[in-house]
C-alpha cells in the first residue's frame, strides 16, 4: 500500500510537472504572439504617420513653389516696367543732348563774333592812341605820367582825405577785432605780481626772540645759515627778521623752518637741522602740489611727473616782480584762447606756454639761458617735440617753426605787458626810453621825438618843409617797423607823427 501510494504520488508528480511545463510553454507562446502583434500595429501606425508627413510636405512644397512662381512673375513685371522707364529716359536724354549740341554750336558762333568785334575795337583803339600821340607829341606812358602828376597836384588834399578815411576804417575794424580777442584773453588775469625779489621777511612776536635766534656767540644763526644756505639779517627793525638768498626755494625753506623754530621755542643747532629738514619736505610737497594744480587748471595731463615737479618750483620764482608760475598759467589760458581764435592746436599752445619758463627753476644750478635749460629738461623727460618747438622761440633765440610758437610769444608779451603785471627798475626804464627816442630821431627830417606813457607811445615832430603829408604816413610806418625789428619791449608802442605849419608875422 505504501509502495502503491509512493508510485501514485510519483506518477502524479510527473503528470503535474508535465502539465506545468506545457502550461509555461503555452503562456510563453501566447506572450510572444502578443508582442509580434503590437510591433506590427506600431509599424502600420508609423507607415501611416510617414505617409501623412510626406503628404503635408508635398502640399507645402507645392504652396512654396507657387509662391516662388508668383514672386518671379512679379519681379519680371517690375523689371519690364523699369526697362520701359529707362528707355523713355534714354529718349529724353538723347533729345536734350541734341539740344545742348545745337546750343553749344550757337555759343561758339557768338564767341567768334564777339572775338572779331573785340579785335576790331582793339585795332580802332590802337589807331586812336597813335593819332593822339601824333597830335600831342607824347607817348602813352608820358601822357599818363603827366596826367597823373597833374591830378596829384590838383587833388592831393582829396587823396589824403580819402586815404585817411580808408585807413581809419580799416584800422577801426582791425582794432575792434584785436580788442575782442585780447579782451577775451586778459579779462580773467588782472591780478598784480608778487613784490619779493631777493629777500623774505619773517614776522616775530617780540624782539627778545632775536637773541635766541642769534644764540651764544652767534652759534644758532651760523648753524641756521649753514644748514639752509641763506643769509639771515637781524637788524634793529622791530618785529621782523629778513632772510636773503638768490634761490627762492632755499629762501622759502628757511622761512618755514624759522617760523616753526619760533613756534617751538627750542632754538638750538640740533633742532635747527631737524626743522630745516622738515621744512624741505614740506616745501617739496608744496612744489609738487603747485605743479599739479597748475597743470590741472590748464587742462594739460600729458606731461611727465618730473616735469610737473620742476614746474612747481616756479611758484617760488619771480621775474620783474611777477610770479613765474602764475605768469605761466596766465600765458596758458591766453594761448588757449588765441589758438582757438586762430585755428591752431590748443593743447600744444597751452602746454608750450605753461612750460616756456621751466628753465628758470634751475638757472641757479645749470649753466645756459633759461630757454636752453628748459629745452634740455623737456627733451630729457620725453616731452612732445611740438611742445618744445612752441616754447623755444618766445625770446627769439630760435626761429619760429609753428603757429603755436608765435602764439606762445604773443601770450608772453600780453601777460608780461599788461598793467600791473611786472615792475621794472628805474635804470632799465630810463634806458629803454632813451633807446626808443634815439632810434626815432635817427630818421631824416625829424626835429624832435618824445617817449611818453611809460614808453607805450612815442610822439614825433617832423619838419614840414622837408616832409610832406604823404611822406609823413610813410615815415610813421617806417618808424614802427624799425622799432619792431630793433627793440625788445612788452606789449605795443604807439607811434604818432605830427606835422604842422606855423606862419608868424607882426603888426606894427
Amino acid at each position: 500500500m505504501n509502495t502503491l501510494s509512493i508510485i501514485i504520488s510519483a506518477v502524479a508528480l510527473l503528470i503535474g510537472g508535465a502539465v506545468g511545463y506545457f502550461l509555461r510553454i503555452a503562456i510563453s507562446l501566447g506572450q510572444k504572439g502578443g508582442v509580434e502583434l503590437e510591433i506590427k500595429q506600431k509599424m502600420i501606425e508609423a507607415k501611416e504617420e510617414a505617409q501623412k508627413i510626406i503628404s503635408e510636405a508635398n502640399e507645402k512644397a507645392e504652396e512654396r513653389l507657387k509662391e516662388l512662381e508668383d514672386e518671379e512673375k512679379r519681379k519680371e513685371e517690375e523689371l519690364r516696367r523699369n526697362e520701359e522707364r529707362l528707355n523713355k529716359k534714354d529718349d529724353v536724354l538723347l533729345k536734350k543732348e541734341e539740344e545742348l549740341t545745337k546750343e553749344t554750336e550757337k555759343i561758339k558762333q557768338k564767341i567768334e563774333e564777339v572775338q572779331k568785334i573785340k579785335e576790331e575795337i582793339e585795332k580802332k583803339k590802337a589807331d586812336q592812341e597813335q593819332k593822339l600821340e601824333q597830335i600831342a607829341n607824347l607817348s602813352k606812358d608820358e601822357a599818363k605820367e603827366v596826367l597823373i602828376k597833374q591830378i596829384e597836384e590838383k587833388y592831393e588834399e582829396d587823396f589824403l582825405i580819402r586815404m585817411q578815411k580808408l585807413e581809419n576804417t580799416a584800422t577801426e575794424k582791425l582794432e575792434r577785432r584785436a580788442k575782442d580777442i585780447l579782451s577775451t584773453a586778459v579779462q580773467r588775469i588782472a591780478n598784480t605780481g608778487v613784490s619779493e625779489m631777493m629777500a623774505t621777511t619773517v614776522n616775530i612776536p617780540s624782539d627778545d626772540i632775536k637773541g635766541k635766534i642769534i644764540g651764544k656767540e652767534g652759534r644758532n644763526i651760523k648753524a641756521f645759515e649753514r644748514a639752509a644756505g641763506v643769509e639771515v639779517i637781524v637788524d634793529d627793525t622791530p618785529g621782523s627778521i629778513i632772510i636773503s638768498s638768490f634761490d627762492p626755494v632755499r629762501r622759502q625753506v628757511a622761512r618755514v623752518a624759522l617760523e616753526n623754530l619760533i613756534i617751538d621755542g627750542r632754538i638750538q643747532p640740533a633742532k635747527i637741522e631737524e626743522m630745516i629738514q622738515k621744512a624741505q619736505e614740506d616745501i617739496n610737497k608744496i612744489i609738487k602740489q603747485k605743479g599739479e594744480e597748475a597743470v590741472y587748471e590748464c587742462g594739460i595731463f600729458n606731461l611727465d611727473p618730473r616735469v610737473v615737479a620742476i614746474l612747481g618750483r616756479l611758484h617760488f620764482r619771480t621775474s620783474y616782480g611777477q610770479n613765474v608760475l602764475s605768469h605761466s598759467v596766465e600765458m596758458a589760458h591766453i594761448a588757449g584762447i588765441l589758438a582757438e581764435e586762430l585755428g591752431a592746436d590748443v593743447a600744444v599752445a597751452k602746454a608750450g606756454a605753461l612750460v616756456h619758463d621751466i628753465g628758470k627753476a634751475l638757472t641757479h644750478e645749470v649753466q645756459g639761458t633759461h630757454v636752453e635749460i628748459g629745452i634740455r629738461i623737456l627733451q630729457k623727460f620725453g616731452t612732445d617735440q611740438r611742445i618744445i618747438d612752441a616754447m623755444k622761440s618766445h625770446h627769439d633765440e630760435f626761429p619760429y617753426e609753428t603757429i603755436e610758437a608765435h602764439i606762445v610769444q604773443t601770450a608772453d608779451a600780453i601777460s608780461g605787458g599788461r598793467p600791473g603785471a611786472r615792475s621794472d627798475t628805474a635804470e632799465n626804464y630810463i634806458k629803454r626810453l632813451t633807446e626808443l627816442e634815439s632810434l626815432v630821431t635817427s630818421f631824416d627830417g625829424i626835429d624832435k621825438a618824445y617817449a611818453i606813457a611809460a614808453g607805450r607811445e612815442v610822439r614825433v615832430f617832423v619838419n614840414p618843409e622837408n616832409i610832406s603829408d604823404i611822406r609823413s604816413k610813410e615815415l610813421c610806418r617806417e618808424i614802427a617797423q624799425k622799432i619792431e625789428n630793433e627793440l625788445k619791449y612788452p606789449g605795443e608802442i604807439k607811434v604818432v607823427v605830427i606835422r604842422e605849419n606855423r606862419i608868424i608875422d607882426f603888426a606894427r
